[in-house]
């Protein structure tokens, strides 16, 4: 899981649409809005929660098509599905990774852009809270989103329609909370909920996203041994379209898995 984990922040700064994407896009939205709604420092301080939580909400999106896309591409998304490491893990490494790559810049860099929105200095703290509560949140219902498109023509406009209904509680939560903190009001409520958000998105979502990423992955004659040539583990004469949970599949199913496990760890390695 480790070598997964270094090779997916490896690849995702290499090839670049991830990071830098994420905060041009979010400092594209903060300095954007002063321009279309006025310079007034009353105005600005009273949508500036939103507008901030909004922005990191779309940074997030722009990037979730890749989060299995470059795997799927080249095959690396099979060799795991194959692999002896639980499907579930590999989508919770994709989730933090993206984290790691967009999520944390914008909880960075959200309190500088706040300068600009003439945020009140009480809401910082609770803006860099909200967001390291919430952010995680968002990469997680992405990979969901992401696991359900995969493979799919133009998946990534479907992908958007899926999961911003999904990311709407997470950014009325996040807003109120850092709207709270601004105003001197308890923020218990708000708080408690975008933390059980995250915590519920963290528990479930990868199982059912790797559920999603087997149904995805599944062909009609992934399971069949290849006609007309004999099963390595001689059950019986030549196969010749066996069915397809028969005992003489399972010698290919065996060797098929142990060859994607050693190139599975030459990847990783």
């Amino acid at each position: 899981m480790r070598g997964l984990l270094a090779r997916d922040v490896a690849l995702a700064f290499r090839s670049g649409g991830g990071f830098g994407l994420g905060l041009a896009f979010f400092l594209i939205v903060v300095t954007l809005v002063p321009f279309g709604v006025g310079p007034e420092r009353e105005v600005l301080a009273r949508i500036a929660p939103g507008i901030l939580w909004v922005g990191a909400l779309l940074a997030c999106l722009l990037s979730l098509d890749r989060i299995f896309a470059l795997d799927h591409e080249d095959g690396s998304l099979d060799l795991l599905a194959t692999a002896p490491v639980p499907l579930e893990g590999v989508v919770a490494i994709k989730a933090l990774v993206h984290w790691l790559v967009t999520g944390l810049p914008l909880v960075v860099v959200a309190p500088v852009l706040g300068v600009i929105l003439n945020l009140p200095p009480p809401a910082y703290g609770w803006l860099v809270i909200s967001l390291l509560l919430g952010t995680p949140a968002l990469s997680v219902i992405g990979a969901f989103g992401a696991a359900l498109t995969v493979g799919l023509k133009r998946g990534g406009l479907l992908m958007s329609l899926l999961v911003l209904p999904l990311y709407v509680p997470t950014l009325v939560f996040g807003a109120e909370l850092v709207s709270r903190g601004a105003a001197g009001l308890s923020v218990g409520t708000p708080l408690a909920l975008l933390a059980g958000i995250t915590t519920g998105s963290a528990a479930l979502l990868p199982f059912a996203a790797a559920l999603a990423l087997r149904v995805n992955l599944r062909s009609p004659d992934a399971a069949r041994c290849p006609a007309a040539l004999p099963c390595p583990v001689q059950h019986g004469p030549p196969l010749n379209g066996p069915p397809r949970n028969g005992p003489a599949c399972h010698g290919w199913r065996k060797l098929s898995q142990a060859v994607s496990w050693r190139r599975f760890h030459a990847l990783v390695a």
